[in-house]
């Protein structure tokens, strides 16, 4: 089941599905011991997320985390799709390519790893001359070239995606780089570092002259808006300034301090408002507009700040889970004692054996005592993103992977796990006429097999009523499967009946949500364009067929006149 020790156990009210659940690596298993399968089988990150992005459609989301491996998120359901473990060691950043589906991830292996996303490998690897620890990674919007910045050394790596070669390499910084954005229009790399200063570099002109951006303190991250036209900077001392990138000045800053300020560590010792370890952001992020940016750093709160008039709207609670460090306001009486607070009394210093009374801990981890057997992790957003669509976003924190929306359908609906919805009772509804049920059931079981018998039993006098009567939340879902059973279905007239009733019922619906649906919208164009050309080259194979066969018919009776015409004509002359 697992390489772990199983944490708890769940069974059925029949007793024939079995869950178990392993937190160590957060493996969850549903088990049917009849046919010795699995329901389901879902694992999270093990290690602390690093960073995340979104596809370019929306649908899906990529994490990045300390365990070296990387996931892709189905934003629908919730489920992991596929994971790559090529990385040898913690993977700290990933970026998607502004066209296909390509997505490019930087590690502190010293690679830079290009993924396919349709065939699901590793078909590109970029290395320095020598062995670095990549932190930050940028793409151009041409897809041609890829950055990448470490903490070891204080330039910035290009390489070309097409040969993976190393193109050059930009000198300037006296500090490691700590992020890298590339600006959306083309042409302008932003890279800042722990020197205090941001650089603008044009790296495909032949001079690759630079201008340097002033702080006062070490640079956290940079973001530049969608429009090209300003750049946002978060720097270690809480500040968050708003630059002009077209003239090189200064054009806003605020003081997110009190507003990022979380909660308290059972160590501190004094209020949450007088720490200093949370007050700056480590991550921002432009919403679409670019009216609105987003920040998250140590502390339990993220800022959604507008950026015109540098307001905070709105301040998000990521976690209120007491066994984190930094969730707690305010000392707690109960948990003091006369030697300090409880949880950092050491209960060992009087262990007969002086391997128990010597102390392992690692000074300045701030990831816990990976030597003790308990550890408390403090809550903190590593990173944050807006969707493509402009309704959402999501945030890499403690707690796990976070998506906020606006779209009351983006729910967390992926298999109903009841025993009434099985292959027997998917059947059972089949047989009883409950098309619309059937449909549903089979969706949440989600076997192909049982979904196509199901799809090709409902009479083409029910679709309409049927489509109808789907909910939103099967529509992307219907469309797909839609679009994959056409291709290999030879029921091309009921096919194109589900597609015209779809198309013409939730029309609206689909042009309301059209980025979370162009993935599917999609795949039912290039489904029918597919039939338009088999049934246009049908269609000229069968008109030469029939040119011939006419032809040939004609010329048949042709000779077969002129035969008759011979023969009447030897019969008048022999008479």
């Amino acid at each position: 089941m697992t390489q772990q020790g199983i944490d708890d156990v769940a069974i059925n009210n029949s007793g024939e599905w079995l869950a178990l659940g392993a937190s160590k690596f957060g493996q969850l298993l549903v088990w049917e011991w009849q046919s010795e399968s699995y329901i389901l089988k879902q694992q999270g990150h093990f290690d602390s997320m690093n960073d995340i992005v979104y596809s370019r459609d929306g649908n899906r989301i990529v994490t990045a985390a300390d365990d070296g491996k990387i996931k892709l998120w189905d934003t629908q359901s919730g489920f992991c799709i596929v994971t790559f473990t090529e990385h040898s060691s913690g993977v700290t950043a990933c970026e998607f390519a502004p066209r296909g589906n390509v997505l490019f991830t930087a590690s502190l292996d010293g690679s830079v790893r290009a993924w396919d996303l349709i065939r699901y490998r590793n078909f590109r690897t970029f290395s320095a001359p020598t062995r670095l620890s990549f932190s930050s990674l940028a793409v151009d919007p041409s897809g041609e070239v890829v950055c990448a910045g470490s903490l070891g050394s204080f330039d910035i790596h290009i390489w070309s995606v097409q040969t993976g070669q190393l193109l050059d390499r930009l000198a300037g910084h006296e500090g490691p780089v700590s992020s890298l954005a590339f600006s959306p229009a083309g042409g302008l790399l932003v890279s800042g570092s722990w020197d205090r200063t941001v650089r603008m570099w044009n790296i495909f002109d032949r001079t690759q002259s630079h201008e340097a951006l002033q702080l006062q303190a070490d640079i956290t991250a940079v973001a530049v808006r969608p429009d090209s036209k300003q750049l946002a900077v978060s720097t270690l001392d809480g500040q968050l300034t708003f630059w002009s990138i077209f003239e090189g000045s200064l054009s806003a800053s605020l003081d997110g301090r009190r507003d990022a300020t979380g909660g308290r560590k059972l160590s501190d010792w004094r209020t949450a408002m007088n720490v200093a370890g949370t007050k700056n952001s480590n991550c921002i992020s432009y919403s679409m507009d670019g009216s609105c940016i987003l920040t998250g750093g140590n502390s339990k709160y993220m800022c959604l700040y507008d950026v015109v008039s540098g307001s905070l709207l709105k301040k998000f609670t990521v976690s209120v889970n007491l066994s984190l460090e930094g969730t707690q306001e305010y000392l707690n009486s109960r948990t003091l004692t006369e030697a300090g607070p409880a949880g950092l009394l050491d209960s060992q210093a009087e262990a007969s054996d002086l391997g128990d009374r010597i102390d392992r801990t690692l000074p300045g981890s701030g990831r816990g005592d990976f030597s003790s057997r308990r550890t408390r992790p403090a809550v903190r957003v590593t990173a944050v993103a807006f969707s493509p669509t402009g309704r959402a976003f999501c945030a890499a924190s403690t707690e796990g992977l976070l998506v906020y929306s606006l779209d009351s359908t983006l729910q967390f609906d992926p298999f109903d796990l009841d025993m009434d919805v099985t292959p027997a009772s998917t059947l059972e509804a089949l047989a009883g006429r409950l098309y619309l049920q059937a449909l549903i059931m089979g969706f949440r079981l989600n076997e192909s097999s049982l979904l196509k018998r199901v799809f090709e039993a409902i009479p083409p006098v029910e679709v309409g009523r049927l489509v109808r009567q789907v909910p939103t939340v099967y529509i992307a879902r219907l469309l797909g499967f839609v679009a994959q059973i056409i291709n290999t279905s030879p029921r091309l007239e009921s096919n194109l009946r589900w597609v015209e009733a779809l198309l013409s019922t939730h029309g609206a619906f689909l042009k309301t949500n059209m980025p979370s649906m162009s993935h599917e919208v999609r795949m039912i164009q290039k489904a029918i364009n597919t039939i338009q050309v088999d049934l246009a080259r049908i269609s000229n194979e069968n008109t030469y067929i029939l040119d011939y066969m006419l032809s040939q018919s004609a010329h048949n009776l042709e000779g077969s006149s002129v035969a008759r015409l011979t023969n009447g004509s030897s019969g008048d002359s022999y008479s």
